[in-house]
Formats: structure tokens, C-alpha cells, sequence
């Protein structure tokens, strides 16, 4: 299953009173684990950023004056989604965003059933505490020490780990197995729950053996000298 953590940053609050879009990252996640394929980039809002936004990112007026528009950048943005699932925290707020601009140039919108939204699981999951980014972040020992200002990118890395942990904490040793293989299998990393289904599997050559003859020998003797009660002998290879 492949999905993007995602996030954006805007010159305001509201696309339909004008505010748009200066900054989108995606992390590509497969089967939940990080492929370390990302996109990023800056946007030319085609308007003043408003110190009050700037004071939240810190992308400037002039900073974004240089930068591509989004008309320019569209089909590489398209083409990244693909058809994977958006996975994002507030998704209401982004996708807002996003479906406005791709509307002024003429694009379809993203349907909602190729959203996630993060900010919902984490109200559902842990109601009465506070399901921000930052800390969510602490609840889960994430470092987030980086973020002194929003970033897209930055902010789209540290959903992918929330996002992780919201669904269980997934370990990425089972994306290397099949969809049959993994069936039945789960795992939480906080040592809460595990479950597997079906044999292991076995390694194709097994690994050499690590204690030395020697230090066989020594072993047995030792063994020997607490006489044929000892609870060594009982695991002697025949």
C-alpha cells in the first residue's frame, strides 16, 4: 500500500479569500515504512505574504519571488500522488488548499476517499489530550527539536512518524513480506502486543556456529564436573 505523508504552508487561513499556497512536502510511504522518496517545493504565491503567515513559516515575500508558480509545478505534484493515499494532519485545511489551486488552472479535484486525516485519529485515539503535531510528537518520544518554525517538508517527516505510532507502531521488517506473508501479522513497538500467524521463516543458510571449539570443550568439562544431576546435562546433544 503506498501513501504520503503530507503537509503545506500558505500565506493565510482561507483560499477563498485569496490566500494560497508557497510551500508542499510529501514523504512516500510503502506498507507504512518510509521508502526515502520525498517531494518538495517552494511556490510563488503571486501575492505578499502577511507577516502574520511569515511569522509561522518564515518564507518571505522576496524569499518566494524567484520560485515557480503552482501551474508550473502541477503535473510533477500529480504525478508524485499518484494514486496513493494523502495522509494528513488537518486534512481539511490542506486539502483546501490544494483542490483550490488545482481548481484556478483547470484540474480535477482530489476526492476525499484518498485522505487520511491524522488529526481525527489522534482525537479518537487518545480523546481529552491534544492532538497538535508537536504533541503528539512528545507523547510519542519523537524529536521534533528541528521544528522552530512550520516546514512542509520537515512537518510531512515528523506526521510519517506520528502517523506510524497513531496505527500501532508498525515494525518495518514486515514490508519486506508479501501481503500473504504478512497476513495476520502485527506488532507494536512499545512491547504492548504481538501476533504472528503461520511458521517463521527459516534463513537459507544458517548462520556459523559463534562459540569456538575450545570454548566447547571447556564448557563440557565444566559441565562434567557437576556430576549427572546438573541441569546442563540435560540439554547435551545426543
Amino acid at each position: 500500500m503506498r501513501e504520503i505523508a503530507f503537509d503545506t504552508e500558505t500565506t493565510g487561513l482561507n483560499p477563498r479569500d485569496g490566500d494560497r499556497l508557497v510551500e508542499i512536502g510529501g514523504v512516500e510511504l510503502v506498507n507504512h515504512v518510509p521508502t526515502g522518496r520525498t517531494y518538495h517545493v517552494y511556490i510563488n504565491p503571486e501575492r505578499d505574504v502577511p507577516m502574520e503567515a511569515y511569522n509561522v513559516h518564515g518564507l518571505s515575500t522576496e524569499f518566494l519571488a524567484d520560485k515557480p508558480k503552482f501551474h508550473e509545478v502541477a503535473e510533477e505534484f500529480l504525478a508524485f500522488v499518484g494514486d496513493g493515499r494523502l495522509v494528513i494532519h488537518n486534512a481539511s485545511f490542506d486539502m483546501g488548499f490544494i483542490n483550490m489551486e488545482l481548481e484556478r488552472i483547470g484540474k480535477s479535484a482530489i476526492g476525499n476517499e484518498q485522505v487520511l486525516d491524522t488529526l481525527a485519529m489522534a482525537r479518537k485515539k487518545h480523546p481529552g489530550g491534544s492532538a497538535s503535531l508537536d504533541a503528539l510528537c512528545s507523547r510519542y518520544g519523537i524529536d521534533n527539536s528541528r521544528r522552530t518554525k512550520h516546514g512542509a517538508l520537515l512537518d510531512a517527516e515528523l506526521l510519517a512518524e506520528v502517523y506510524i505510532e497513531l496505527i500501532g507502531g508498525k515494525q518495518a521488517g514486515l514490508a519486506l513480506l508479501s501481503d500473504d506473508e504478512a497476513e495476520g501479522q502485527s506488532f507494536d513497538t512499545g512491547g504492548r502486543s504481538a501476533r504472528m500467524s503461520g511458521p517463521a521463516r527459516q534463513r537459507p543458510t544458517p548462520l556459523p556456529h559463534r562459540i569456538s571449539a575450545e570454548e566447547i570443550a571447556a564448557h563440557a568439562a565444566f559441565v562434567e564436573k557437576m556430576g549427572e544431576d546438573a541441569v546442563w546435562t540435560k540439554y547435551r546433544e545426543e
